[in-house]
């Protein structure tokens, strides 16, 4: 190890042992610590944070993948449709799916892109010799950070699928890699691009709440059939719900609540405090569906089926957030949002507005959509017609490769990855 890279190591630790010295509580250090680096400006918007790194408007933004399943392959389709965009290479374990896209490209009608699937590893290959702006990853959580620390070393800016860490440890390693190499490592979190989301955070912030006091999300979603069936290469998801016990999956429904109260924009998360119920709904789906002798229904499952975990912030907001992935359920991220004038929740979408409503009643969100709709959907909404999750994805897509292209700050940096991905291993302490 070279003595410039000792000192910078050193100067890690010693930022490190600060944070936690300052903090009165063990897991506030944990997540106070990591958006405690984050630049201030007060400024509570997406997009118009200054912060590291500064670059250069970009010509053409040229991209690497690795993960190209299900999600990957979405986005590959999201970015054929996006102008000066070049896709120049694809990585994945599996040589079909590698082919598969190169299909996709040329039939789009670009040049066929360079192909790695020399084993796990094979995406620093990729990242070594590949002329790119940025890498994508949309690959098992476990990859997420050597991906993106293996882009940023070698010249490239990180994009890379939720969460981007699972421990605090990795959250770390792309803070300090992003900001050693100065390249942006942006969190691909779509939930934050709804539209639902997007005209409560317009709302938000043209005064219809008032001043934000409490919100809730979560990710509340029967994962039992996706756990134990073939979803997932590997079965790779249910190893996290047999030796980990928290909220594996914060960032859906902490993301667009945090744009709303200001999280790294004036605000940050203080301390938590997190518990589990029992654990029961997948070795019970897995007795009833595979039978009781399978090795999935005699498994003891660290995960509880749900978990509570509450927030509060440094301007004293309180956050509940849900993890449920394991019992039947219908779909819900919850979306909470209540201020001193108003109050709004998703699913159904729904909303009351002091002075405005029918009193003590919930009006549809949707009457205000002319008034408030955001922006974005307003003007773009139309490109995202038919894309993933409702066209969020393409506009979170969308957004990032106009960053690059203006050299502008992307709407989620590396500080907004770490803190709300720490939330998992705060959670399991």
């Amino acid at each position: 190890m070279s003595e410039q890279n000792k000192k910078e190591d050193k100067k890690a630790l010693k930022r490190r042992d600060f944070l936690k010295a300052g903090a009165a509580v063990s897991v506030g250090a944990a997540i106070a610590g990591l958006s405690a680096c984050a630049p201030k400006d007060g400024a509570p918007s997406l997009a118009t944070k200054p912060g590291v790194p500064q670059t250069k408007p970009l010509e053409k933004v040229r991209i690497g993948f690795v993960g190209v399943g299900n999600q990957g392959s979405s986005h590959v389709r999201n970015f054929l449709r996006i102008d000066n965009v070049e896709i120049k290479a694809i990585c994945d374990i599996v040589p079909e799916k590698v082919e598969r896209m190169q299909q996709w490209v040329t039939e789009a009608g670009f040049a066929k892109p360079t192909g790695y699937s020399k084993g796990e590893y094979d995406f620093v290959r990729m990242c070594e010799q590949e002329d790119l702006d940025l890498v994508f990853t949309a690959t098992p959580w476990r990859w997420h950070v050597p991906v993106c620390v293996a882009a940023m070393k070698n010249g490239k800016h990180a994009a890379t699928e939720v969460p981007a860490a699972v421990t605090i440890e990795e959250a770390w390693q792309l803070v300090e890699t992003a900001e050693k190499y100065q390249k942006h490592c942006v969190m691909m979190e779509n939930c934050n691009y709804g539209r639902r989301e997007l005209m409560v955070l317009n709302m938000v912030r043209q005064g219809i709440f008032g001043e934000i006091v409490h919100a809730a999300g979560g990710y509340l979603h029967d994962l039992r059939n996706y756990k134990l069936g073939d979803a997932y290469e590997g079965m790779w998801r249910i190893k996290h719900s047999i030796e980990r016990n928290g909220n594996l999956y914060p960032t859906h429904g902490l993301g667009p609540v945090s744009n709303c109260i200001g999280i790294n924009r004036g605000d940050r998360f203080d301390y938590l405090v997190s518990m589990s119920s029992k654990s029961r709904g997948l070795k019970m789906f897995a007795a009833e569906h595979l039978g009781p002798d399978s090795k999935w229904a005699k498994i003891d499952y660290a995960l509880g089926d749900v978990n509570v975990s509450l927030i509060k912030t440094r301007n004293d907001v309180t956050i509940t957030l849900y993890h449920d992935t394991n019992l039947p359920r219908p779909y819900s991220r919850i979306d909470l949002v209540q201020g001193t004038k108003a109050i709004s929740m998703g699913y159904p979408d729904r909303i009351y507005i002091e002075g405005r409503s029918p009193n003590d009643q919930w009006e549809p969100l949707e009457k205000y959509r002319e008034e408030f709709d955001h922006p974005l959907w307003r003007n773009i909404g139309k490109l995202a017609k038919g894309a993933g999750h409702g066209g969020m994805d393409f506009l979170e897509d969308y957004r990032l490769v106009q960053a690059l292209l203006k050299g502008e700050p992307t709407d989620m940096d590396v500080y907004d990855a770490a803190a709300l991905s720490c939330i998992s291993e705060v959670s399991e302490r």
